[in-house]
């Protein structure tokens, strides 16, 4: 199993909602792939910021934590791989789906 196919198992096992992957990789982007979810409070978007942190983490990957004080979006930056954990409001006011379908 992939590191992108981890982190998402490790989403949708916190009951993340939304999930998916978006393939960067020819967009010309930082990144190869940005994984975006959505939680349901911010309590929530801590459980599944902390589940990929750990999957990141376990894979032997740096990984940088922003957003943490944000009721709207947190970041996991490690480097090729970036996950986004939205609330309900963050994902529709950001809209990277439609931003990278571009």
């Amino acid at each position: 199993m992939s590191i992108l196919q981890d982190i998402v198992t490790a989403l949708e096992a916190k009951n993340g909602e939304n999930i998916i992957t978006l393939d960067l990789k020819n967009k010309g982007s930082l990144a190869d792939a940005f994984i975006l979810a959505t939680g349901n409070s911010e309590v929530h978007m801590k459980t599944l910021t902390d589940a990929a942190e750990e999957v990141l983490i376990r894979a032997g990957r740096k990984c940088k934590v922003e957003g943490g004080e944000s009721s709207n979006w947190r970041l996991l930056d490690a480097g090729d791989i970036v996950v986004h954990v939205f609330s309900h409001k963050g994902r529709e006011f950001y809209r990277l789906e439609r931003l990278w379908e571009e």
